[in-house]
């Protein structure tokens, strides 16, 4: 039965957390995996991090939130029924945007018992920043929308890579409130430079996709067709080798494979290594032109070589070399060269007779 005796509740509170604390922590497991699983696909990219609040903190926690309030009143209470994040699960995705996402797809999995939103309480305001997220309290609940199951509550967080990182910053501060008006500036300064870097972060995102819908076509600009010219007067942009319009040629010629972002953005720079001056137009040539080429010496390998790789930077690298030997001479390995030159000087005489 509740009492106002905080010693005595004290003690039935760590007897209880002592009682549980194994069963919480098999319990914060499964939801950590249930949730990596419903997660995976409606939100990628996603990190998800559990643990099982220490007793003396939480005790801690209640003495300073509700203690006070509750012996003022002359409320009889239990501790433990104060603690809504013995349990406590954290998301941490990449982007603003995705907050709403990971909630809205964990509503569809759990019961929400309340719902607090630091990002909106923290813009609301015009003169304040400091740490962002959203915050679930949930219980699992039957499938079909029965009665809720018998696990334990928990408490869900959620927060972008930089909203967790100022979090744990923020921590940091020892003094924010009752300070001189100067450092308490600094302090605001430094959470709006978070603010603006998830924003900056969100938009970067934004702005690469539009880049690579809006990368011309391939077969826009032709080196010798008649509005190459032209063309590259207007759209001097357009017309430069970078990973958006790379990614527009090579998704033309191979297109079931998967370009992983920092594998493209390693070889557009490698390109520009060898030749700087190099456009996506005269780019596209040297593949289009030797594609073929290199298509049936990878067939040749592979009959002779079953399980090798040749993959499509191996085709691309094969028809950067075929186009100019000097300048992409890097492009291969002195194995890979050799070899090429081979099978060509061997093609060659074999067309001739």
């Amino acid at each position: 039965m509740p009492t106002l005796d905080f010693e005595r509740e004290r003690a039935r509170f760590l007897g209880f957390h002592a009682e549980h604390e194994p069963q919480w922590r098999a319990e914060a497991a499964a939801y950590a995996s249930q949730l990596q699983r419903i997660l995976s696909s409606a939100v990628p990219g996603c990190k998800l991090e559990w643990r099982v609040k220490d007793a003396k903190e939480s005790l801690r926690k209640f003495s300073r939130k509700y203690r006070a309030a509750l012996e003022e009143s002359g409320t009889p209470y239990e501790i433990r029924h104060y603690l809504s994040d013995l349990i406590g699960l954290r998301v941490v995705c990449l982007y603003e945007d995705e907050l709403e996402k990971v909630a809205s797809t964990v509503r569809q999995h759990f019961e929400v018992i309340e719902m607090t939103d630091k990002v909106s309480a923290v813009e609301g305001t015009e003169s304040s920043f400091g740490y962002k997220g959203l915050h679930l309290d949930l219980r699992p609940a039957e499938p079909g929308g029965g009665e809720a199951s018998s696990g334990s509550a928990f408490e869900l967080q959620i927060r972008t890579v930089i909203q967790d990182s100022w979090s744990v910053l923020d921590h940091k501060i020892k003094y924010k409130k009752a300070i001189p008006g100067p450092l308490k500036r600094r302090i605001n300064v430094l959470a709006a430079l978070f603010e603006l870097a998830d924003r900056e972060f969100r938009q970067i995102r934004d702005e690469t996709e539009l880049e690579i819908r809006q990368a011309p076509d391939e077969s826009e600009v032709e080196p010798g067709t008649p509005d190459a010219a032209p063309r590259l007067g207007r759209d001097v942009a357009s017309n430069q080798l970078n990973a958006f319009t790379f990614l527009k040629i090579a998704k033309h010629f191979f297109k079931e494979f998967e370009f992983e972002p920092h594998k493209v953005d390693g070889f557009v720079d490698d390109i520009h290594a060898w030749a700087p001056d190099i456009t996506r137009a005269r780019f596209n040539h040297l593949v289009r032109n030797h594609i073929g080429t290199v298509k049936r010496y990878r067939q040749f390998l592979e009959e002779q070589q079953p399980g090798g790789s040749f993959n499509p930077y191996t085709v691309m690298r094969h028809c950067l070399y075929l186009g100019d030997r000097n300048l992409f001479a890097p492009a291969l390995r002195k194995v890979s060269r050799t070899s090429f030159d081979a099978w060509l000087q061997a093609q060659a005489l074999r067309e001739k007779n």
